[in-house]
């Protein structure tokens, strides 16, 4: 007969005294615009899953799919250093 046992890291990886660090913290602040037009998103899409979607449903997951465009690319312009043109 073979024991399961736990596997001591595995137990303390996820311990209380392991908090998030300040930077973490701050990337987490900075991307929750995507995350929230991300959730908006998926709200939309599963408002449709049981039925045939209507215009306004249409209309709901075209304007959810923009603002996540829209939160993505604000925040790839906010990562990426601007050049310059011909830089």
């Amino acid at each position: 007969m073979s024991h399961i046992v736990t596997v001591q890291e595995a137990v303390t990886a996820f311990a209380d005294w392991m908090e998030p660090t300040d930077a973490e913290l701050d990337a987490i602040e900075q991307e929750m615009p995507v995350i929230e037009a991300d959730i908006d998103l998926l709200d939309a899409h599963i408002a449709t899953l049981d039925r045939t979607p209507t215009e306004l449903d249409a209309r709901r997951l075209r304007r959810a799919r923009r603002r996540a465009l829209a939160a993505r690319v604000e925040l790839t312009n906010l990562s990426v250093p601007f050049s310059g043109v011909g830089a």
